[in-house]
């Protein structure tokens, strides 16, 4: 884990030199803070150029998919604040494979919620095919969602 987090911290560290370079090449008087200031803002600005109209497209029927694309990406978050805790405290071992376990268990709990999720729904849309409900209208699947 901690070569892990090694590798990618040269690996900024170069990309930082790489901007450094550049902002002194081109003689422009930015700070450290103002180039984070930019280069993060233009990274979260392309991030969310491309994954807005995802989210958009998905948002149309897909709401859980959306939920799980937020828990998935805040439990890694999690899970490596956790060993990043862990290394620096020294309140255990700063493990790779502990990220991708925790990863793992989230993963398949959810498989399970998802399979008993289609089973209800399939019970639900069976009833009321049964009962001659009908179709369902859109706003129906706001109380399954």
């Amino acid at each position: 884990m901690a070569d892990f987090l090694y590798v990618i911290v040269k690996m900024i560290a170069v990309i930082h030199d790489m901007i450094m370079t550049w902002n002194d090449s081109f003689e422009t008087v930015f700070s450290d803070k103002e180039l984070h200031f930019l280069v993060i803002g233009i990274l979260g600005m392309g991030m969310l150029f491309v994954i807005y109209p995802l989210f958009k497209l998905l948002s149309e029927n897909h709401v859980l998919v959306i939920a799980w694309i937020y828990v998935f990406t805040v439990i890694i978050v999690i899970a490596f604040a956790i060993e990043i805790g862990q290394g620096i405290t020294g309140t255990g071992k700063m493990d790779f494979d502990d990220i991708v376990a925790g990863v793992a268990g989230f993963m398949a709990m959810f498989i399970v919620f998802a399979a008993i999720r289609a089973v209800v729904l399939g019970i639900f849309r069976l009833i009321r095919s049964l009962s001659g409900g009908g179709r369902r209208r859109r706003d129906d699947y706001d109380y399954y969602d």
